[in-house]
């Protein structure tokens, strides 16, 4: 106790901090009871753990909650008013009606909040981690996670992650006996998840999460050692006595075990304490809950009557993205270079690096070996190891670590080795990635660098053409370079940009494509795309691969019939340019969608549906797509190029829609 007493925060300041969340609890549950309010995630009886680590911690340090963590938003004085309206829905919350509960984070308090996947958030703590290390900043990253989150992939990715980089990384597990309605021990094998630090050369330890001062006293020792030496995992011990949500309710718990853990409930405890030691008079415990019984319930009333949220359309959509900067366009008298596809990206990503040295490769095998596909050759021993990291093979991670180091101002340019291996970073990107300015107003300057395609031999798992799963993902760009001046362009622009972007690179193209790049370093606009060649005869419209193919295709029909195609290159998906497709049908009356991946709902549909919505008075006849069979990608080169590949059915497909 003499510990404590030493702390900057008085046992007064605590024993308001502890009883807050549990008044609100309260008012909560009898709004629920009086159906005012639907649904409530109650933390009631771990209110200690919440509290005490973000007692122990410092005000810079950041904190990564879940929804059982009110302790958490009072504790680090969060604007009440707004919290209640955030909590009822209501106007003036801190998503604006975007998300729920804690669902969104305050960077003016150093929280991050959750999304509902399971560990999702942990990977996030690396990031900021990192960036801590990165600028020798004294701060911590604290994330917590409950006992079922623990058997997500997220964590063990997270927790290898911060072990073989030492980061500044507190992981929290709080062991509340549940997940939903399974039993922890049916659900993870060891008794003591802390057990699992010696698997990643970490400190663990187990923690009575009911204990407010045992909880303190172990996070400021995570926190000194976290600081100096690399992540801790604490397990706090607790139990959840009410259901996952209220609607759900406690059937499925022994009575007994709920009656066994109210004996150790966390507000109880600590008032027998400190007033069983003459530390405070029972008296004034009574006076901090009454006071805190009539503030909670007017806040709580009033927040109750505050106007429903309401928007606009054009309100929503602006929220979608963070405002990009404005492009640099090469002059029109640049000095040029030819320089190859893999070429142009390699040096728009260097001088990127040259020119910010906030900007971050990570990724599987960038660093001495210089990437797969050699883009980042040399770069660590330009920049140095701090700047140019190889991760584990850890998908999920090194995007979840993305978005820590964005939040905290970084610029992370995040290598998939093959973009097919994307898919095991899927809720990263689309989930988290993808939502968070929307929800909550962080700008998420992630790019994420992915060769992709087919057309060299790599069969199904190192082929694939997966645009169309992100660019139906709202908050995310994507973006498909078909030239090396396009390329180096369009990825200064995406590492510029305060938004996440999928950079999508054509392996075929690397080192098959040439071309005129500027030397100066430029930015070009997305969603603009370009008239790759001239034409009045019919427009195809592609991008990527397909650009060459399309060329290629106009270039034969031209010779052998006459015929004047015209070809758009979109070079941007997300978003893509409507106004230049639609300008070249008026001229050609004809549309032909061609794309590399495969045809059921590929991108070439949206194309196919927004022309015939926005362009159909303009239509001599029916749209037709190009795009590959609907199949895997097939190793032998024979079924890829004559069975499956969309280049083989684009002549018959053009000569069909001419003929019309």
């Amino acid at each position: 106790m003499s510990d404590l007493t030493a702390h900057d925060r008085t046992l007064r300041t605590l024993a308001r901090a502890l009883l807050e969340p549990r008044v609100i609890e309260e008012k909560m549950l009898t709004l629920i009871r009086q159906g005012r309010i639907a649904k409530w995630f109650s933390g009631m009886g771990q209110e200690a753990i919440a509290v005490g680590t973000t007692a122990a911690l410092e005000a810079h340090d950041y904190l990564l909650p879940m929804h059982r963590n009110l302790g958490v938003w009072t504790t680090r004085d969060v604007d009440r008013e707004r919290l209640f309206c955030q909590l009822m829905g209501k106007e003036g919350g801190f998503t604006n009606g975007r998300d729920r509960t804690f669902h969104f984070g305050l960077p003016e308090k150093n929280i991050v909040g959750m999304i509902s996947h399971m560990a999702a958030m942990l990977p996030v703590a690396c990031g900021l981690g990192q960036a801590f290390r990165y600028r020798d900043a004294d701060r911590v990253a604290c994330a917590f996670c409950g006992d079922g989150g623990t058997r997500e992939g997220d964590f063990h990715e997270a927790l290898n992650l911060a072990s073989v980089w030492d980061l500044p990384v507190i992981f929290l597990v709080e062991n509340n006996g549940y997940g939903l309605s399974t039993p922890t021990d049916e659900a993870v094998a060891p008794d003591d998840i802390a057990d699992a630090a010696a698997g990643y050369d970490m400190p663990g330890r187990v923690v009575d999460g009911n204990d407010l001062f045992a909880v303190m006293e172990a996070v400021r020792d995570a926190r000194s050692h976290a600081r100096d030496q690399g992540p801790v995992l604490l397990e706090m011990k607790t139990f959840r006595v009410r259901g996952h949500e209220e609607a759900s309710g406690t059937a499925y718990v022994p009575d007994a075990l709920i009656a066994e853990w109210k004996e150790k409930d966390p507000v109880d405890r600590f008032v027998d304490t400190v007033t069983g030691e003459g530390l405070i008079d029972a008296e004034e415990i009574d006076s901090i809950r009454a006071e805190l019984d009539t503030k909670i319930d007017d806040l709580a009333e009033w927040a109750l009557d505050q106007p429903e949220v309401t928007s606009t359309p054009e309100a929503e959509r602006d929220a979608l993205f963070a405002p990009s900067p404005e492009g640099t366009s090469p002059a029109p008298d640049a000095d040029t270079e030819e320089a190859r596809f893999i070429d142009a990206i390699q040096e728009g990503l260097r001088q990127a690096m040259q020119d910010d040295e906030d900007v971050l490769v990570m990724g599987q095998d960038v660093a001495e070996y210089g990437g797969v596909f050699k883009v980042t050759d040399g770069f660590v021993e330009e920049f140095g190891p701090e700047r140019v990291r190889n991760t584990p093979i850890i998908e999920s991670g090194a995007i979840g670590a993305g978005l820590g180091l964005a939040v905290e101002g970084l610029t992370p340019v995040v290598e998939m080795q093959y973009a097919d291996f994307i898919t095991c970073g899927f809720n990263q990107t689309v989930n988290n990635l993808a939502t968070t300015h929307y929800r909550w107003g962080q700008p998420v300057n992630v790019t994420i660098r992915a060769p992709f395609g087919g057309g060299i031999g790599a069969g199904p798992f190192h082929s694939q053409s997966m645009e169309a799963w992100f660019a139906h993902t709202p908050g995310l760009q994507v973006v498909v370079p078909a030239t090396p001046r396009d390329a180096k362009g369009l990825l200064r622009t995406a590492i510029r940009e305060p938004n996440p972007t999928l950079f999508l690179e054509h392996k075929k193209l690397y080192r098959s494509v040439r071309g005129e790049v500027p030397t100066e370093s430029y930015a070009l606009p997305l969603g603009e795309a370009r008239v790759a060649r001239e034409g009045t005869d019919a427009t195809i419209v592609t991008y990527g691969v397909g650009v060459h193919w399309a060329r290629a295709e106009a270039e034969h029909q031209a010779e052998a019939h006459g015929v004047d195609l015209e070809v758009v290159d979109l070079r941007t998906l997300v978003p893509w340019d409507r106004e230049a497709v639609r300008e070249s049908l008026e001229k050609t009356n004809r549309l032909l969608v061609l794309h590399e991946a495969t045809r059921t709902a590929g991108f070439g549909a949206e194309l196919a549906a927004e022309l015939g919505e926005v362009g159909f008075e303009l239509l001599d006849a029916p749209i037709t797509r190009v795009a590959a069979a609907d199949l895997p990608v097939p190793f032998a080169k024979p079924l890829e190029d004559e069975i499956f590949s969309a280049k083989a059915r684009l002549r018959p497909k053009i000569e069909e829609l001419l003929r019309f």
